[in-house]
């Protein structure tokens, strides 16, 4: 069970490469969010959904933003219909892409759904196409035409915004709260962790590390949940 932070202030400001700009003071412990790096990705805003009939079958897709695979999966079972002839699929994480044509000819569905994501730049995002079969067959290249076409167009009406993928902040702390520091960055999964003595303050370390962008906000308020008195941040 970690042990509770003292009771402090903690100020969050933004850090910059100069080394004579000084961290906000606090008792024992100070935090700063450092100016950006790391990397960024677009993303959507919010979700968002175009649909198409196209010789007699329907065509609904339906895009979301998505952080891991777990909450891509909770999307397609949020938004696939039992009754539609097909829900087919296609996701984007980083480096990390999966499809599925659920039942249609092998390469016709999910994979023209993902290579629309491919070109939109969009990152962490799904889309699922639903079909309601009209009566019509399409063939193989209508097919890819069909779903790569609605994915596209779902996606170009979206409204996107671009995400920090990490946060660097920086901490300077007093040498007893050291464990306690580096339990909480290790319960977040901080990386590039470097400590730095030379700070000009006895007993006086700082530390500088990164965190995925969708954890700071969490770590933010487990900071929070472990100090009596109210926190304050400012973000960049």
């Amino acid at each position: 069970m970690p042990l509770p932070l003292p009771l402090v202030r903690l100020t969050i400001n933004q850090l910059t490469t100069s080394r004579s700009n000084t961290f906000s003071k606090a008792k024992g412990l100070s935090m700063v969010t450092a100016s950006s790096g790391g990397g960024a990705f677009t993303t959507l805003k919010e979700r968002v959904s175009f649909d198409k009939e196209i010789k007699k079958s329907k065509f609904i897709a339906i895009a979301a933003p998505i952080s891991d695979e777990r909450s891509a999966f909770s999307f397609l079972t949020e938004v696939r219909e039992s009754r539609a002839t097909h829900n087919c699929w296609a996701y984007k994480i980083g480096d990390q892409f999966r499809s599925n044509d659920d039942g249609e000819p092998s390469g016709t569905a999910g994979k023209p759904i993902q290579s629309a994501i491919e070109s939109s730049g969009i990152d962490r995002v799904m889309v699922v196409v639903i079909r309601h079969f009209g009566g019509i067959k399409l063939g193989t290249g209508g097919l890819v035409r069909a779903y790569g076409g609605v994915a596209a167009e779902c996606l170009k009406n979206a409204q996107t915004c671009l995400v920090k993928s990490k946060v660097p902040m920086g901490l300077e702390v007093t040498f007893d709260l050291l464990g306690v520091l580096y339990h909480q960055l290790q319960s977040f999964q901080a990386e590039d962790i470097k400590q730095d003595y030379d700070t000009g303050k006895d007993n006086v370390t700082m530390v500088t590390f990164k965190v995925d962008f969708d954890k700071a906000e969490s770590l933010e308020e487990a900071l929070k949940a472990n100090c009596s008195r109210d926190i304050v941040f400012y973000r960049s």
